[in-house]
């Protein structure tokens, strides 16, 4: 199977608001929630996309020709490719109901496992979701990353249990998740977090604990005070805040101030190995591919998934040989410009 098969197979079942289009980039459904599309005009999904476009890669073959080494390590476990599905909720509403949150999170997380990338699982309002996302990471031996929205402290408790005992090697927060519609006025309530209560949020997890949501140098600093191993540089695909910044904007001033002291990761609107690259150029670590892992899973279940982490994956060799990085400790801010 590959990915044109994918989204022809995802378009006869995806919903009537995702077009399953070749490029995932916030057009086509923009300022339309429910729907993959981003809040008020619509603006910063794609931002998010355009701006990894005016980033240009710098090719430089006068090198040794030898093997690339995609492998990275996180939190003592070594992954095939730097980057990982990230999570989505409320796929039945959003993208069609031939999968709800739990049978996608299934399909997604033994089909990431099996390619040795990781996924990060979403969480909901039905407590069912969480409990069969952590169910399915615990299947996988513990490889995956449940997410929790960020509900009142007594109910994060809850679900980071189920997360201990799914043998998570690490567990997942999307703050932003706070500005979402559906979670406002919600029971249990959600709604940000000051340091005080994320420090007390990343000491239950007694595991890596990843902060999303992170999109100024000064949040990631009070992410780094609570206690985080990791932030993700997230506008939430911009579906909380219209008018903001795009992932790739920032991210160099954020991993420029915290990048040597905890894991930084980014997502928004990265849609090939070359934007892999990129942003690993710029300082992250490694990078989240969201919207386009559900299309794959509509047009293709596990093997579906499998075909597009072989596209990123060959797509990010190719860029590394090509520009002269062999390793991705190798990839530097000297091999992209503006």
């Amino acid at each position: 199977m590959n990915y044109q098969e994918i989204l022809e197979n995802a378009k006869g079942c995806i919903g009537k608001y995702c077009k399953a289009c070749t490029v995932c980039n916030g057009r086509a459904c923009r300022n339309q929630i429910p729907g993959p599309g981003s809040k008020g005009m619509g603006d910063t999904a794609m931002r998010n996309f355009d701006k990894w476009q005016e980033i240009r890669v710098n090719m430089d073959t006068l090198c040794e020709n030898k093997p690339v080494d995609t492998t990275m390590k996180l939190f003592g476990k070594e992954f095939k490719y730097p980057f990982f599905a990230g999570p989505v909720g409320a796929v039945n509403l959003h993208y069609g109901e031939k999968y709800d949150d739990m049978g996608y999170n299934k399909v997604l997380v033994s089909a990431c496992a099996d390619s040795k990338i990781a996924a990060f699982t979403g969480d909901g309002t039905n407590a069912e979701v969480m409990k069969a996302a952590t169910s399915s990471i615990k299947e996988a031996g513990g490889m995956g990353i449940p997410t929790v929205k960020p509900w009142n402290l007594e109910t994060i408790e809850e679900k980071m249990e189920l997360a201990k005992d799914a043998g998570a090697f690490a567990i997942a927060m999307d703050i932003d998740a706070a500005g979402l519609p559906f979670l406002k006025n919600m029971n249990p309530p959600a709604g940000g977090k000051s340091v005080e209560e994320l420090r007390e949020i990343c000491q239950m997890a007694e595991v890596p604990f990843i902060v999303k949501g992170v999109m100024t140098v000064n949040g990631a600093k009070k992410a780094m005070e609570a206690g985080a191993a990791a932030i993700v540089v997230s506008n939430h695909g911009g579906r909380v805040l219209d008018q903001c910044p795009a992932t790739a904007e920032v991210l160099y001033e954020i991993c420029h101030v915290v990048g040597d002291k905890m894991k930084v990761f980014v997502d928004g609107g990265i849609r090939s190995g070359v934007d892999v690259f990129k942003a690993l150029a710029l300082g992250a670590d490694g990078v989240l591919i969201c919207r386009p892992f559900v299309t794959a899973v509509y047009g293709g279940g596990e093997e579906g998934v499998a075909a597009y982490i072989q596209k990123i994956g060959s797509e990010l060799e190719d860029t590394m040989a090509m520009c002269g990085a062999f390793s991705l400790d190798e990839i530097n801010k000297t091999m992209i410009r503006f």
